[in-house]
């Protein structure tokens, strides 16, 4: 076989430095254990099969739905200045991925809030907002998430006190559940536009749907350009040789390496604009495989940046991590280094484009690293584009699908995200948890007196 793999779509799997720890022959050993995988996440019949709305993207959001998201998208730009995206985990990263990834320099911009309970943030964002005209486009399932759910109260009054409480209705969309729920019924008693957070499709798999079609759509993106990238990676993701199809070698690497006792996964990029694309695949692996004590951790490092902090550790740190570059081939700006002082030793780099430099700064890695103990793979976009970039987002859901049942857990529930919740909901007093209230509150004041150290 090649060294890399390759769907009929601008992105590849380059595999040449997972040997000898996954050679392709090993893969291709677990053809039949992928099939099981693969069918089981394709028929639906494995733990969580309520919650793959997403695997058909044609099907999860409808040519109707994406007009209408367009015209909406539409409307708000021509009545507001900028619009300030209310959710937390999959009901806003997403979409911050693709925005800061695609949006041109000049498209209206898109601010978020409600993913953390941060006083000053929320403080400074309402003044950076003084002097605009704002929309907002609240994500929740429930309305009732505690972090979105307090920002949308400021919002909310932001809006109506500088627009007025019928103006503010127009400028106003909720993304929520289709018949229940607490936005759902605020939104049908104040005549808020609404979008379907469909009961199939889960936060962290939501980002093509109305959850994040909105608010990149509002930045200028070409939604329908990236719902046809990720149609076009589910179709050739049907085919079942994983020599031939980069979702099920990437999902049977991850796993060999994990066998074999690799425990981190770190998705490295050397394209800032991917900084978000990043965190969304922490929260999509991480979220959909950490249970039951196991699954590889999955971190980021942007490069060459992090090759300064980070680095020494990647090269000879403990040796338990396993690497994935994503990498732009195309398309970037030329921009040749000029002449300079010949002082600073680049004479031999004059004239020569800064993508070349870059994209010679990643070779380099990948072989040290890899000389360094780090297996690594490569994802390589042809060029950083909607469609391109919607096939990357689908490859990553697609392929989690699959590693969450090779390694035997559900990947579409997180039962541990509630733990923390149950515990803030009674250290604030929230009805319903007064029986946990006094322990936690105890817990929390009357510590041990050697339990806090102070200077001097």
């Amino acid at each position: 076989m090649s060294d890399a793999t390759t769907m009929l779509l601008p992105l590849s799997l380059d595999i040449s430095n997972l040997a000898p720890d996954v050679p392709s022959s090993k893969v291709a050993a677990w053809k039949d254990r992928l099939a099981v995988a693969h069918q089981t996440l394709v028929e639906g019949t494995g733990a969580g099969a309520d919650f793959r709305g997403w695997l058909d993207p044609s099907v999860m959001v409808s040519d109707e739905e994406i007009t209408e998201i367009e015209a909406i998208a539409a409307d708000l730009r021509e009545n507001s200045d900028a619009l300030v995206v209310i959710g937390i985990g999959g009901s806003y990263l997403g979409a911050r991925a693709v925005i800061e990834a695609l949006a041109e320099r000049g498209s209206p911009p898109v601010y978020f809030a409600g993913q953390n309970l941060s006083a000053r943030h929320h403080t400074d964002l309402l003044a950076d907002l003084a002097e605009k005209r704002v929309a907002v486009n609240v994500v929740s399932k429930s309305g009732t998430t505690t972090e979105p759910a307090v920002a949308f109260r400021f919002f909310k009054e932001f809006v109506e006190k500088q627009a007025g409480a019928a103006t503010a209705k127009d400028r106003i969309v909720a993304t929520t559940d289709r018949n229940k729920g607490a936005l759902r019924k605020v939104a049908n008693t104040t005549g808020y536009r609404t979008l379907p957070i469909a009961d199939d499709v889960g936060g962290r798999y939501s980002v093509l749907s109305p959850v994040g079609l909105l608010p990149i759509a509002y930045a200028g993106v070409d939604i329908k350009a990236l719902r046809q990238g990720a149609i076009d990676c589910a179709r050739a993701s049907v085919e079942p040789d994983p020599l031939k199809n980069p979702v099920l070698f990437y999902a049977a690497a991850r796993n060999l390496l994990y066998n074999q006792g690799y425990a981190i996964e770190v998705l490295a990029s050397f394209e800032p604009r991917l900084h978000y694309v990043l965190e969304w695949w922490k929260q999509l692996y991480g979220e959909s495989e950490g249970k039951d004590n196991m699954s590889l951790f999955p971190a980021s490092v942007e490069l060459t940046t992090d090759l300064h902090s980070m680095g020494q550790y990647l090269q000879q740190g403990r040796r338990l991590l396993l690497e994935t570059f994503l990498i732009v081939a195309d398309g970037e700006p030329a921009l040749p280094l000029p002449d300079g002082d010949e002082a600073d030793e680049l004479g031999y780099l004059t004239g020569k484009p800064m993508d070349a430099i870059n994209r010679a700064a990643y070779q380099a890695t990948a072989l040290a690293h890899r000389d360094g103990g780090v297996p690594n793979m490569t994802l390589t976009l042809l060029q950083l584009n909607a469609y391109a970039l919607g096939a990357l987002l689908y490859f990553f859901e697609r392929a989690c699908g699959v590693s969450g049942y090779l390694l035997g857990v559900n990947p579409f529930d997180q039962p541990g995200v509630e733990a923390y919740k149950k515990n803030m909901f009674a250290l604030l007093s929230k009805p319903g948890y007064e029986g946990e209230t006094a322990r936690l509150t105890t817990a929390v004041s009357q510590k041990p007196d050697d339990s806090i150290i102070t200077f001097g």
